[in-house]
This record gives C-alpha cells, sequence and structure tokens, in this order.
C-alpha cells in the first residue's frame, strides 16, 4: 500500500492537471471565436473585440494572465484573426511538478469580414 499509493496520487493530479489544461485550451478558443465573431461587424474595433474577450474570460479567470492579438480585416486580406495565449506554467494547478514547464496554450479563430 505504501509503495502503490504515491503513484496512485501522481495518476490522481496527473488526470486532473491535463483535464484543467485542456478546459483552459477550449476556453482559449472560444474566447478567440466570441472574439472574430465580434470583430467581423461593421464599425467595430480591436479595442472592442479584446474588452469581449476579456470579458469571456473573467469566469475561469484568465482575464490578467493572457496575451490577445487581434489582425484587423484589409483589402487584400479581409480576415479578422484573434489570437490568444497565455504561459502554460501561469495556469498549471500543480506547478511544474510533471515537468511540463515551458510552452503556452493558444486560441485562435478567424473570420471573414462583413462587406469586404
Amino acid at each position: 500500500m505504501a509503495v502503490v499509493s504515491p503513484l496512485l496520487f501522481a495518476m490522481l493530479f496527473g488526470i486532473i492537471e491535463f483535464g484543467w489544461l485542456f478546459s483552459v485550451q477550449n476556453t482559449l478558443v472560444n474566447a478567440a471565436r466570441e472574439g472574430a465573431r465580434l470583430g467581423i461587424l461593421q464599425g467595430v474595433g480591436s479595442d472592442e473585440v479584446e474588452a469581449r474577450v476579456v470579458q469571456y474570460l473573467q469566469p475561469m479567470n484568465l482575464d490578467n494572465k493572457v496575451t490577445i492579438n487581434v489582425t484587423e480585416a484589409t483589402a487584400d486580406d479581409p480576415f479578422v484573426t484573434v489570437v490568444i495565449t497565455v504561459p502554460r506554467e501561469d495556469v498549471s494547478l500543480v506547478g511544474g511538478f510533471f515537468g511540463f514547464v515551458g510552452g503556452t496554450l493558444e486560441g485562435r479563430a478567424s473570420m471573414r469580414k462583413e462587406g469586404m
């Protein structure tokens, strides 16, 4: 029992950690989609898109940990692109216990601007 318990707890915390990271990844993608949906409307700028993304991320307490990059549509490239990144160590529940200390999680969405 003393040999098996640490292994079982490590597996349990690993499952919880990866489940949380998948949840954060899914939230980033959905927030990027929300921002892109707003950004395709006429008269909406990148400030409104960023505000909408931050509002979407607040329930998971990710709003102050992310970097938001909004690429507005032009005549040459009629797509609005929203990219949200967060360092993995900023959202990890167990820190670097499993050895995954580097890297980032990213959510990305592109949509064609209306009227272009």
